[in-house]
């Protein structure tokens, strides 16, 4: 790249990518799996993308995810004891890319888009599947916080190709 190029350059893969060879066996087996993309909302001002989630049948249902400590989902949902899991669709990358903080949000989150209000957090206008949940725990695991969540709400509908991260990438269901 020529550094004397007025303006950004746009790159067809991550820039800032691990390459395969300097990640661990672990990272690259997690790789290999298949992952449903989800935004977790708070009430207030977080938000974050996670693509590690589990949702666990039972009275009551439980949802599971790893959280990194240090978000602002994370501090949000502390606080409020709530949170909101949306499951996305493919015509959702960018607000997936946004939500992980690879792509720019002038104005937050929140600012883009139509948002309707839940007592869970947040929820994008029109999403076809989301829960409302009650945080339930947390411990350490990894790099992250494995966060438990009871599940008090559930709006499921039809819904588009979800979107799925699979080696480092978003794909959707052939």
């Amino acid at each position: 790249m020529n550094t004397d190029e007025p303006g950004g350059r746009i790159h067809s893969s991550d820039p800032f990518a691990v390459p395969d060879s300097e990640k661990s066996a672990v990272r690259r087996l997690r790789g290999r799996f298949a992952a449903p993309v989800t935004v977790w909302t708070t009430p207030g001002p977080g938000g974050l993308t996670v693509s590690s989630t589990v949702v666990a049948d039972g009275n009551p249902g439980r949802i599971l995810g790893l959280i990194d400590e240090e978000s602002d989902f994370w501090d949000a949902a502390e606080q409020s004891g709530r949170f909101a899991v949306v499951t996305l669709t493919s015509a959702d990358r960018q607000l997936a890319d946004r939500f992980a903080g690879l792509m720019p949000s002038p104005g937050g989150l929140f600012a883009t888009g139509d948002w309707q209000d839940t007592p869970y957090g947040p929820v994008p206008a029109g999403a076809a599947t989301w829960a409302g949940c009650r945080l339930e725990s947390n411990r350490e695991c990894g790099w992250a916080l494995l966060v438990e969540g009871v599940i008090e709400s559930i709006n499921v509908s039809d819904l588009a190709t979800p979107l799925v991260h699979y080696r480092g990438r978003y794909t959707g269901l052939a």
